[in-house]
């Protein structure tokens, strides 16, 4: 062949193993590839199926945060301001009353553990929620005072709409609900009103004198039913100043009388009527000793009046 043709046939030789090296080569390049390429396609399946997973859950999650709203139970909306100690603007949503504004003391002592007093402090005209939130906290007196008597109960002042059937309808849930949800003492729950929440609270009195150990009516007039009052023989204080500027005196005269006379006709002696039916009309030198001079605004005197608040707080059932 010569030496030109041994070249010729050497190189031939290599170029054919350089060609099936590098075709070998170009086979497990790409059989790395799909391999990787597989990989990377199981990762990304494998991650999705975590997301919808955790969106599942996260959905799970969010269904039973707004659980409560959805199934059809009342339910709080708690409020975020202080005022004094209470937490101002707290709402019941009642699926049947409505939503029910009220601002809410509750001691530091309350763990739930022991059973305690609640006290339920309906306002005047200037209180209502329309007024502001609030308000019926700037203006009485009735929800701090209350403290001195007994340091552990629980305070419930609400905020309703209006002195009418409606806001007693809701004052009722309200007590309802906290006897259902927090540890109270069923024999230790007293009410008061003053004014327009005087007659609010008579109405709560005709309807359900049950939940309450004792009721305080202040400068206001009675709106509510007698007879479920004597049925129950719930106590109640009656005080008003004699010359009230916006009742007067004779609407509470008269709601003193008529339960009276029930209890007279339930066979009860003057000494046991007594002791859970009170009359207290206040003469101008009660006011004006203290320097005031407009007796139905001078209701707010009251709260601050140790024999009248004692009665209150020192009955049970």
């Amino acid at each position: 062949m010569g030496r030109i043709g041994e070249v010729n046939c050497i190189l031939k030789g290599k170029t054919a193993a350089f060609f099936i090296a590098g075709l070998l080569l170009l086979l497990s390049g790409c059989q790395t590839s799909e391999n990787v390429n597989r990989e990377q396609d199981a990762s990304e399946e494998n991650n999705q199926q975590e997301d919808a997973s955790a969106g599942q859950s996260e959905d799970t999650d969010a269904g039973e945060d707004t659980s409560q709203e959805d199934s059809g139970g009342d339910y709080v909306t708690e409020g975020t301001e202080e005022y004094r100690g209470f937490t101002l603007d707290n709402v019941l949503h009642s699926q049947t009353e409505g939503d029910i504004h009220y601002n809410l003391y509750i001691p530091d002592s309350y763990d739930g553990e022991e059973p305690c007093a609640i006290f339920f402090t309906l306002p005047g005209y200037e209180g209502l929620y329309f007024q502001g939130v609030g308000e019926n906290l700037y203006s009485e007196n009735f929800g701090f005072e209350a403290q001195n008597y007994d340091p552990d109960m629980i305070i419930v002042a609400p905020q309703l709409s209006d002195w009418g059937e409606t806001s007693a309808d809701q004052t009722i849930a309200l007590v309802e609900y906290f006897l259902e949800n927090y540890n109270i003492d069923p024999d230790r729950v007293y009410g008061e009103g003053y004014s327009g929440g005087g007659e609010t609270m008579s109405q709560v009195m005709g309807k359900r004198p049950d939940l309450f150990t004792a009721y305080l009516q202040c400068s206001s007039q009675w709106d509510g039913d007698y007879e479920p009052v004597v049925e129950n023989r719930t106590p109640v204080y009656f005080v008003i100043g004699e010359s009230d500027e916006y009742y007067g005196c004779q609407p509470t005269q008269d709601a003193y009388d008529n339960l009276y006379e029930l209890y007279r006709q339930e066979g009860l002696s003057d000494e046991e009527i007594s002791q859970i039916l009170v009359l207290d009309i206040k003469d101008a030198d009660y006011f004006e000793s203290q320097g005031v001079t407009v007796q139905h605004g001078g209701g707010n005197l009251f709260a601050r009046d140790q024999e009248i608040m004692n009665w209150l707080f020192s009955k049970q059932k």
